[in-house]
């Protein structure tokens, strides 16, 4: 009995010390593994939120050497009724209007602050249409009509082959993906587990093999589409996205503060999703558009692409919200009224005929409940009138 006591202490103690060097190995791994569970949890949302890099892989996109643009100060406006309510109800972290180029409110909530740099999820998507829109103006991309395969050519055989570029701007490639974010086993969180596993990106958007239609058939959202928009752009230029999105987009509209993209373990930038940005810089991403691409003195995104990108050209149901090449467009909008979006309340809201542009971010752990986004939506277009 004894001896046998002997053994099982010497068995326990082996478990122990193998944890313990499995800890050390994979420590940082497993790290992100636990962030990823607890990402939105109701007392650390907000937090996690702003400080994605102590969390994640990260790669920094250069600011460039320039100046800081100026954000000139208009006279203050007055939000309208009910907007304090929506702030609450919303978990809006920050709030920044501008109207005809000239800051008119800014405003941070529940403990944050202008300097953070704040998680876009997906309103990445329409940054990455920007910089898609710049390299296809310079001749890297002969057609939105090619294959996909054209430039990425790891993904034949799978379910992007046969899929153009077009159809994967327009969330319009037939794959079949689950959105869920409520499933633990939907696509979209086994693809944030490889995130957080130091895994890679590019494997798994090759991994998929399911279609639920023909490429271009029919609209649905597809998160990992733009992940593939991102393979295209490599691929066409040779190039990662970071530096070109620094050179295309980000130096010419001198921001604050460097922005930065959370990575796979290859170092490839999560594009569909992973970047941070203050909130007053998201806002010059938006006046830039609302200028027909132009900012600064300089055209940074071609004027036609602007246009194009931002119409509901997606083979969307009728009278849904309609779809662009990675930019939303509500329903009843107005010529020139589209938006960025992501989960959990992250908007750039774009209003030409108004001369209104709104960045807001948020934690809003109920963003899915039925009319969060028609109330976002119906708050921006208040603030749009009273800034008049």
């Amino acid at each position: 009995m004894r001896t046998f006591g002997k053994w099982l202490g010497r068995i326990l103690l082996l478990l122990i010390v193998t944890a313990v060097v499995l800890y050390i190995w994979k420590r940082e791994e497993i790290t992100r593994l636990l962030a990823v569970n607890s990402l939105f949890s109701e007392e650390k949302i907000v937090h996690n939120f702003s400080n994605m890099d102590t969390l994640f892989l990260t790669t920094p996109v250069d600011r460039g050497a320039g100046p800081v643009s100026p954000l000139p100060e208009g006279p203050a406006m007055t939000l309208p009724e009910g907007s304090a309510d929506w702030i609450d109800a919303r978990s809006v972290t920050a709030l920044v209007v501008l109207k005809d180029g000239a800051l008119v409110h800014e405003s941070y909530h529940l403990g944050t602050a202008p300097e953070d740099r704040r998680i876009s999820w997906s309103v990445a998507k329409s940054y990455l249409s920007a910089l898609f829109g710049v390299i296809y103006d310079e001749g890297h991309i002969d057609s939105l009509d090619d294959p996909v395969t054209k430039y990425a050519p790891s993904l034949k055989g799978g379910a992007y082959d046969g899929a153009t570029i077009r159809n994967v701007l327009q969330m319009s490639s037939g794959v079949t993906f689950d959105e869920d974010y409520l499933d633990y086993d939907s696509d979209i969180n086994r693809m944030g587990r490889v995130i957080a596993l130091g895994g890679t990106m590019d494997g798994f958007a090759e991994g998929l093999t399911e279609t639920f239609t023909a490429p271009g058939a029919t609209w649905q959202y597809v998160s990992i589409d733009t992940h593939i928009l991102g393979m295209v752009i490599r691929g066409a230029t040779g190039r990662d996205i970071p530096s070109l999105l620094s050179e295309k987009i980000i130096a010419p509209l001198g921001y604050e503060d460097a922005p930065y993209y959370i990575t796979d373990g290859e170092g490839v930038a999560f594009v569909l999703g992973g970047l941070n940005i203050r909130t007053r810089d998201y806002a010059r991403f938006g006046q830039m558009f609302l200028q027909d691409g132009a900012y600064n003195g300089q055209q940074v995104v071609p004027a036609p692409w602007v246009a194009e990108s931002t119409v509901a050209s997606a083979n969307t149901a009728e009278g849904a919200i309609g779809y662009g090449y990675q930019w939303w467009v509500p329903i009843g909008a107005t010529e020139g009224e589209y938006l960025g979006r992501g989960i959990y309340g992250q908007y750039i809201y774009v209003n030409k005929p108004l001369g209104v542009v709104i960045a807001t971010n948020a934690a809003d752990r109920q963003f899915r409940e039925p009319g969060a986004h028609e109330s976002n939506v119906a708050m921006f277009r208040a603030i749009a009138n009273a800034a008049q």
